[in-house]
């Protein structure tokens, strides 16, 4: 069953197999690659769809006339010239529905171009000098990503190609065999191309024809060079074979940058006048056949020119320090005649002479001296200084310069001004009358010393050391003499940015800190402060900056948020530029510090003032629990009141004595009789009270004896019964004042208990009522 389905597929596949390939639409060259600024002919089959068809080249319409549809076919064919893309999108449409129904890309490719051939040789030892070597080269631009190889082709007569090497470059050699080529005759023309190959296309360049003796680049001449003091001799060899064309001669100096000078000349020798001596110069040389190209330049040959005597140039000039208590000073000879690089023995020689004219025919002694400096001795007297210069032996040059004497009056430059420049300084100063010229001269460590003469008041310095101060001198010259030189110190070659700025604390409040910060010169020609710009800022707001003068170095930031984090920076500006300090980053505080001072403060005092009192009211309730014993000397004495004494008690108060009786004992002032002695008491009147003790007196107080004890009563009974007396009557019972039994001061009884007699017994007192009134503080009197 299955067999059969498959048969009627196939056979119905047959049968609608070759109307279906009829409808299909295409484009024909599919993808094509063309060389750039040729036709394209590309053809679109749309028998797929009925109706006309229009083309689109990078989405933009194509001329309709450049497209011709063929009769009785379904094929539109369109003519591209001259096209120049370098990758272009070709689609063919149909007009009826708009559709497109294929498309193809179209890449162009360049041909070789300038293509140019040499015969040379790279061994300078190749037989007769002949070339060994046929290289070819040429341009060729190509975008495409497939790999390009290069064949040179050589063209015979005949037209017949022969290949002479291969390439991925864009050059190509073949080599001779004994300088001649089996394929190329020196004696004959020939033609060459180059092709190029891909698998996509392949392209050819133009034929390049030549002369072999027009392309021979001979090999490099051998040169020999003489020197001398005033010019150089240049010569070199001829070929061994064929006619020598034109030829260059390249000299230059070893020392600089100078352009070399390159001189033309058809000859085997050349003279190169106007050069200096005792200098180095580079020399080489290139020929060439005539219509052939140049030859590489000989390997270059380095001599040095001799000494000419006329060449010296010597530059004299000398310093003078200031003169010793003795007048001895001290002369720095310096000179200078460019003589390091020539040959032979130098020696030169300082000799001071007195500056008459007429002396010079003595022979004085001479100082040998090094090669550019010498120190010499003078006293305070003028002076000539002469210089002299012997080449193995001989003289060369002699000079000498005037060093005047301490008292001798000379003008002296004034007003001296410096201008910085680019690593220079201008210098101007008041011009001296009948002066010569001046001489400038200058130096940053006091050992190496330039100096320049000009004919004005002012000159240029060059070559100086970038941010260096130097000390220099100017000094006026004179028809045979030389004035004072004035000094100006500490000159800056250039003044460089301000220091390093540092900020040194960060003083944090709630809403304000204060920034401090200083500067510090590593270099001594930095820059001055002109002002002081603040950034600061958190990282959520912008940054605000504020500027003071370059007199603070602090400032207090205001209008802060408190609790939170911010940076600050510091520029220093000045006339040649700025320096910037490190980021700081400081918080401010969540509340006022000044606040929280304050408050600790009254805290404290309170605090303080509260033990105060607590420790006062502790010292006076201590006082008051242990009160001292009253001084009897202070109290009042009166007769306590006689209601409330009950019968059969024995009052005990304070201040008694218990060594004493509780039944007082009352003298008189008269001499008593002698009593008769009372029955002894065997128990006191109240055994029951305790009576006060460790008191710091004994007194006897009549008025605070104790009655109604039995005893007591018996006593009383036994005696006379004395009569009282008047009230206001005063007391003779008790000593006077001042007395040494009597420790109270006087005092009025209220009631006298018994009369005076003229002899007095022993009585009893009547129980009275008595009071003592305490002072709590003792009184003064």
């Amino acid at each position: 069953m299955y067999s059969c389905l498959i048969l009627f597929i196939l056979i119905l596949f047959s049968s609608f197999g070759v109307g279906w390939l009829d409808n299909i639409c295409s484009i024909v060259p599919k993808d094509p690659y063309i060389a750039v600024g040729s036709n394209a002919t590309i053809v679109c089959r749309s028998s797929c769809v009925p109706g006309e068809v229009f083309w689109t080249l990078n989405d933009k319409l194509v001329d309709g006339s450049l497209s011709q549809r063929i009769e009785n076919s379904s094929d539109t064919v369109l003519q591209l010239r001259n096209f120049n893309y370098e990758r272009a999108t070709l689609l063919c449409h149909s007009v009826n529905n708009q559709q497109v129904l294929r498309g193809t890309t179209i890449r162009t490719f360049t041909r070789p171009r300038k293509l140019s051939c040499i015969l040379h040789s790279e061994n300078y030892r190749t037989l007769q000098g002949l070339p060994d070597k046929f290289t070819c080269s040429w341009e060729h631009h190509s975008n495409s990503s497939l790999k390009i190889n290069y064949t040179v082709l050589l063209i015979s007569p005949d037209s017949e190609q022969k290949k002479l090497c291969e390439s991925h470059a864009t050059n190509c050699t073949t080599k001779y065999v004994n300088g001649v080529d089996k394929n190329i005759s020196l004696l004959e023309s020939s033609t060459v191309i180059v092709r190029a190959e891909t698998t996509a296309w392949q392209a050819e360049s133009d034929p390049y024809n030549f002369d072999p003796l027009h392309i021979l680049k001979i090999i490099p001449r051998k040169v020999h060079v003489t020197a001398f003091s005033d010019h150089l001799l240049v010569k070199w060899n001829q070929l061994e074979r064929g006619e020598l064309g034109p030829c260059q001669v390249k000299y230059r100096k070893a020392f600089g940058e100078e352009t070399p000078e390159v001189v033309d000349i058809e000859a085997l020798n050349i003279t190169i006048k106007n050069v200096e001596s005792c200098t180095d110069y580079h020399v080489s040389v290139r020929c060439a056949l005539k219509h052939a190209p140049w030859s590489n330049w000989s390997q270059e040959k380095t001599v040095r020119t001799k000494l000419r005597k006329r060449d010296v140039n010597l530059h004299l000039w000398r310093t003078v320090s200031e003169p010793e208590n003795s007048g001895v000073r001290n002369v720095h000879v310096m000179w200078k005649a460019n003589l390091s690089r020539c040959e032979g023995t130098f020696n030169y020689t300082v000799k001071l002479m007195p500056p008459s004219e007429a002396m010079y025919g003595v022979n004085y002694a001479s100082t040998l001296c090094e090669n550019s400096s010498c120190d010499i001795t003078v006293d305070q007297h003028a002076h000539r200084i002469i210089l002299t210069i012997f080449h193995d032996d001989a003289v060369l040059a002699q000079g000498s310069f005037y060093v005047p004497a301490i008292a001798e009056s000379f003008p002296q430059v004034t007003d001296i001004q410096t201008f910085n420049l680019n690593r220079s300084f201008l210098v101007m100063w008041r011009s001296v009358p009948d002066v010569t010229g001046y001489m400038i001269h200058w130096t940053h460590d006091g050992n190496d010393y330039h100096w320049k003469e000009s004919k004005f008041s002012n000159a240029t310095l060059f070559d100086l050391l970038d941010k260096t101060p130097y000390n220099m001198t100017v000094t006026p010259l004179f028809a045979d003499k030389i004035g004072h030189g004035t000094q100006v110190s500490q000159i800056c070659s250039r003044v460089g940015d301000p220091g390093n700025v540092t900020i040194t604390t960060v003083q944090t409040y709630d809403r304000s800190a204060q920034v401090s910060w200083n500067i510090k010169s590593q270099e001594v020609c930095s820059g001055v402060v002109v002002n002081y710009t603040i950034f600061y800022g958190t990282q959520l707001v912008p940054e605000f900056n504020v500027t003071v003068d370059s007199a603070r170095e602090s400032i207090v930031l205001k209008n802060l948020d408190p609790n939170t984090q911010y940076r600050v920076q510091v520029k220093a500006t000045g006339p040649t530029g700025t320096t910037t300090s490190n980021e700081r980053l400081f918080e401010t505080k969540r509340f006022d510090p000044g606040l929280i001072i304050v408050l600790s403060i009254s805290g404290s005092i309170i605090i303080i003032l509260i033990l105060s009192l607590g420790l006062c009211c502790g010292i006076q309730w201590k006082k008051f629990n242990e009160k001292p014993v009253p001084n009897p000397g202070l109290s009042s004495v009166a007769l306590w009141p006689s209601t409330g004494t009950q019968k059969g008690t024995c009052a005990l108060y304070p201040f008694s004595n218990p060594s004493e009786s509780i039944c007082e004992r009352v003298y008189t002032e008269e001499p008593l009789e002698t009593p008769t002695p009372p029955p002894p008491a065997t128990t006191e009147c109240n055994p029951n009270v305790n009576p006060v003790s460790n008191q710091t007196e004994d007194i006897t107080d009549p008025g605070s004896v104790a009655a109604s004890d039995p005893q007591c009563e018996t006593q009383a009974d036994t005696a006379e019964t004395p009569q009282p007396s008047s009230p206001g009557e005063n007391t003779a019972l008790l000593p006077v004042e001042g007395s040494p039994f009597n420790p109270y001061r006087s005092q009025n009884a209220v009631e006298i208990s018994a009369t005076k007699t003229s002899r007095q017994r022993l009585l009893p007192m009547k129980p009275q009522t008595v009071y003592v009134t305490l002072d709590m503080f003792e009184q003064r009197r």
